[in-house]
């Protein structure tokens, strides 16, 4: 790893300590989904409103690839 990438990730990582502070009840949910509802057919939906009303909604349903790639995710996390 050369400097301008370590350089990124403490970039990165002051940010995630912000999102944290400013969201302190999402790190709970995730940890809560991940531990207990993390399986193969569990179906994700995710709504997003605009300051305007707009609203966006979608879904996914986990697959075997879903969740091989949520674990590896989960091991970086336990890698800091």
């Amino acid at each position: 790893m050369n400097l301008s990438q370590l350089t990124r990730l403490q970039a990165l990582k002051k940010h995630l300590a912000a999102f944290q502070k400013n969201h302190p009840k999402f790190g709970s949910f995730c940890t809560a989904v991940y531990q207990n509802a993390l399986t193969e057919g569990t179906v994700i939906e995710i709504s997003a409103t605009s300051p305007d009303g707009r609203n966006y909604v979608t879904n996914l349903k986990l697959t075997p690839e879903d969740l091989e790639f949520l674990h590896a995710l989960q091991e970086l996390k336990q890698l800091r």
